[in-house]
């Protein structure tokens, strides 16, 4: 089948170089190719030539695009929230300029047969179900600063660009392509991909992909395709790189000998005639984009793409972490790199990923039922509770398990018998006058210390850092559990201490007692917006000493006034 080449709009591309910057964390000009020549190799930019103007750009985090095929679950609130901790992260060490993007994936095979499911106008469907996506991200306080849909004309120029720049760089051609195809997934797998499972619903056979479990068909037609094969060698060599592209580690060995097998060229439109919600080819309107190919630019699209000449960093690009569900790993490791490197656009800093929530240790399912509503959890427990669970115990390197039981137990234990109470006791033994110990501490008049409380102040000296080095290694569970375990300390310091028997000789026990609430408030600023705030206004910490730097043992002499016992964390409603 003959198929028209896409028309293509000139623009100087020789000043763009991949530059990759390696993050400093403790954990560890081209030429044109003929389309019927394979891509030549491309020299790309090591870290220390990267662009100066890389390091001021701002902080830029990504959640995957939601598909809007069905409803939220618990799992998009988890990646939601996990990329909100980031930003908010940044924002609390004093980069105000940190950028969150989020949004929905509304081209595509399953949108289109949904929406015929649901005998609603595709748009009109794409419409009502975006926006139970945006009231999620609001329930959830999602601070994030774009929320982007694939159906907006921006991101159609950006994408029909995007493809014209392939096309003339000689890495788009036609061919048929024969194999095993996931309408679930919207792609094509090898055989090596695939294979033959029993359907425990319905106890018959299926070939299913091997990575998400999908079902697959064989199919057979003519399209374009992405000379993908042309980039094992550099994204092999990305996966080498001291600095891990791939977090966690976990799930770059199946990356990493996935494409050291080698690499097929991805198939990258689908007829029309099959496929007709998408973006068009350029010039060619009876191939359609393939759907990932639209959906991952996205992240491109809200940074002002097709950059003006050295203008590609103005609003993030590249993006700092691309914070992802494990099932589209490939997706966002393989597929987007690759794109990326043709094109010769600098890669994402990092891809976060992390695992799923499973009910009774088996994947959740709307087939079974075994599927819990955001909203619900949010309107019955509240959202800091959700928000400080799901990052808690949601787990990067594997499954975690879902039950309203252990959100009723964490939040007895961790927050309300926790951080709540360790602040309740504090203050009531200060009896109203917690100013009184904060001055004592300035004027360095509290008694000498003794083994116990060096030992103690120690612990808070240290805190701050180790919470900071997980999260510079993007481990927003490891950072919470930090900051919890300084609540705990707290609670048998004080409790060996028993301050309450002599508080006239017990004041440096208040003292260390109120900043081991301060500290781990002023900490828990991007996990637990809300409730940190009340945490803190208890103090009567003033707004302008609650960022990073005031988190240090005795930063601050100017809180305590007029300090009175609340509740921040009240009993469930649920217990009732």
């Amino acid at each position: 089948m003959a198929v028209p080449r896409a028309n293509f709009r000139a623009i100087s591309w020789a000043a763009q170089f991949l530059a990759y910057r390696r993050p400093s964390w403790k954990c560890a000009s081209c030429k044109d190719v003929r389309r019927t020549a394979a891509a030549p190799r491309r020299r790309f930019a090591t870290a220390a030539e990267a662009s100066p103007q890389e390091s001021k750009k701002p902080y830029y985090v990504t959640t995957p695009i939601f598909y809007v095929n069905a409803a939220p679950h618990i799992g998009h609130l988890y990646t939601m929230i996990i990329a909100d901790v980031l930003k908010r992260w940044k924002v609390l060490l004093g980069e105000t300029d940190a950028r969150l993007l989020t949004g929905t994936d509304e081209h595509g095979m399953k949108i289109q047969q949904a929406a015929l499911a649901a005998r609603m106008e595709t748009q009109a469907f794409c419409d009502m179900n975006c926006k139970t996506f945006q009231a999620l991200a609001k329930a959830a306080n999602l601070s994030n600063d774009y929320w982007i849909r694939t159906t907006s004309p921006e991101h159609r120029t950006a994408v029909e660009y995007f493809w014209e720049m392939l096309d003339h760089r000689g890495y788009i051609y036609t061919a048929k392509h024969e194999g095993w195809y996931s309408v679930s997934d919207e792609t094509f797998y090898p055989q090596s991909q695939v294979h033959m499972a029993l359907d425990p619903s319905t106890g018959r056979k299926r070939m299913v992909s091997v990575e998400t479990g999908k079902e697959v068909e064989w199919s057979s037609e003519t399209n374009y395709h992405f000379r993908l094969s042309a980039f094992q060698e550099r994204l092999l060599h990305l996966y080498s790189k001291e600095r891990e592209f791939i977090i966690p580690y976990h799930y770059k060995t199946s990356i990493v000998k996935s494409v050291s097998s080698g690499l097929q060229d991805l198939s990258i439109s689908r007829p029309a005639e099959r496929l007709t919600w998408g973006i068009p080819v350029p010039g060619d309107d009876t191939q359609t984009i393939y759907v990932w190919l639209d959906a991952l630019v996205n992240y491109l699209t809200k940074a002002g793409y097709p950059f003006p000449p050295g203008q590609g960093s103005k609003n993030g690009w590249p993006a700092n972490v691309h914070v992802v569900g494990k099932d589209i790993t490939r997706f966002h490791c393989v597929y987007w790199p690759a794109f990326l490197m043709a094109l010769d656009l600098p890669l994402p800093h990092n891809v976060l990923v992390h695992g799923h929530w499973t009910m009774n240790r088996e994947k959740m399912s709307k087939s079974t039922g075994n599927v819990v509503n955001p909203f619900f959890a949010i309107d019955r427990f509240g959202v800091d509770t959700m928000r400080f669970f799901l990052t808690y115990q949601g787990a990067l390197t594997g499954d975690a398990d879902y039950d309203n039981e252990y959100i009723v137990r964490d939040y007895k234990k961790l927050l309300q018998g926790g951080i709540g109470n360790l602040a309740h006791r504090t203050i009531g033994i200060a009896k109203g006058n917690l100013r009184s110990y904060i001055l004592a501490a300035a004027s360095d008049t509290l008694p000498a210390p003794t083994a116990r409380d060096l030992e103690y102040q120690s612990q808070l000296r240290e805190i701050p850092a180790c919470v900071a080095a997980e999260m510079e290694s993007l481990n927003p569970r490891g950072a919470l559990q930090r900051i919890m375990s300084i609540v705990e300390l707290g609670h048998k310091y004080f409790h060996n201490a028993q301050p309450w028997k002599n508080p006239a000789e017990s004041l440096r026990v208040i003292y260390n007692a109120s900043e081991s609430v301060r500290i781990a408030s002023i900490l828990l600023q991007p996990f637990m917006p809300s409730k940190a705030q009340e945490l803190l206004d208890n103090l009567d910490v003033e707004p302008s000493k609650r960022g990073f730097s005031d988190a240090a043992y005795q930063a601050d002499s100017t809180y305590g006034e007029n300090v009175q016992k609340r509740i921040v964390f009240p009993n469930l409603l649920a217990e009732h």
